[in-house]
């Protein structure tokens, strides 16, 4: 079935809702007593919350169930398939009602989805949507499509072409990271006035990440104009790397993410100059109301784009006072 997408106009209403302040544990915790929603109970099954993405999705999902007078159960697997699988099955022994699945660097989970049909309970994806397997529904961005703003961003921005450096985040089979990369080498790589190397190493998707590789990428080719990362924190690392070496002025970079960091340095006119905006917190925010749709016996799409719009200087600030409301009414 082709993914259907969610605009902007309904992006930009659920980023008026102010975040509700939770705590969380792998243990379990919950958040919402009655009311709108019904006595429902939605757990939510982290493989990781080791970064500030996966986070940062947890606590959108709770602060909207929250709003919606619902309980939350989350839970973490540190980035542990098996216990992923345990977190479920106990999600599905405390008699939760719907399952939303945070699948983070994951890219398949057959044991987890096919204990939670055999309790004929569905399950809601959000941003990593499972290569193998049978889902109730998914919500997630359009990854190919970010890659490929960014691409034309720098094509438009760099006129004269180039060397443009490629930072991934890892594993090999990471479809995100690919699907990512093969949207901006879509257009870069397909282009004369530019070369493309990639960086030989992974970054981890992590700032610390793409700190080593861009130190190791320049150590090869000082001479790069533009460096494409397959996240924020991992530009945001190599930027470092850049002005450490004293390569601001030459080499400008394009992200994904929208990571409030890489706003600020893009508002601020540093040399990065592009990101592709794939929030957690609308996402999160949606896989809720998406749960409940189909507890309510609604009829609900199977995958759902949301849409990622292009940020550079011009609206990087009306993103951030988005981010701040969202943090002032946590």
């Amino acid at each position: 079935m082709k993914a259907s997408r969610i605009g902007a106009t309904v992006v930009a209403g659920l980023l008026a809702l102010g975040l509700a302040a939770c705590g969380s544990d792998d243990s379990g915790n919950t958040s919402g007593e009655g009311g709108e929603g019904g006595d429902y109970t939605v757990g939510v099954a982290n493989f990781t919350l080791g970064g500030p993405y996966f986070n940062g999705m947890d606590t959108a999902i709770r602060a909207q169930a929250e709003e919606r007078g619902v309980e939350a159960i989350s839970t973490d697997a540190n980035g542990d398939a098996a216990k992923l699988a345990s977190d479920v099955e106990d999600l599905i022994s405390r008699g939760v009602d719907a399952v939303i699945i945070s699948g983070g660097p994951l890219e398949s989970a057959p044991a987890v989805l096919n204990s939670l049909d055999a309790a004929g309970i569905p399950v809601v994806l959000v941003d990593r949507q499972f290569q193998t397997g049978e889902y109730t529904s998914w919500l997630g961005p359009d990854n190919e499509r970010i890659g490929v703003q960014d691409g034309e961003f720098i094509a438009e921005y760099l006129p004269d072409g180039g060397k443009v450096g490629v930072i991934k985040g890892g594993p090999a089979d990471n479809s995100i990271g690919l699907a990512r990369t093969e949207g901006f080498l879509s257009v870069i790589g397909a282009d004369p006035r530019f070369e493309v190397v990639e960086a030989p190493d992974f970054g981890g998707w992590g700032s610390d990440g793409g700190l080593t590789v861009m130190e190791n990428l320049l150590a090869s080719h000082p001479d790069l104009v533009a460096v494409f990362c397959e996240n924020d924190a991992m530009c945001l690392g190599a930027q470092r790397a850049i002005e450490n070496a004293g390569l601001s002025d030459q080499i400008v970079l394009a992200g994904v993410d929208g990571q409030l960091e890489a706003l600020e340095a893009i508002a601020a006119g540093s040399n990065y100059v592009v990101t592709g905006l794939n929030s957690a917190d609308e996402i999160g925010r949606l896989g809720l109301d998406r749960a409940l749709d189909i507890l309510e016996g609604e009829d609900v799409e199977k995958d759902t784009v949301v849409d990622s719009p292009q940020i550079t200087q011009e609206n990087a600030q009306e993103h951030i006072d988005r981010l701040n409301e969202i943090t002032s009414g946590s």
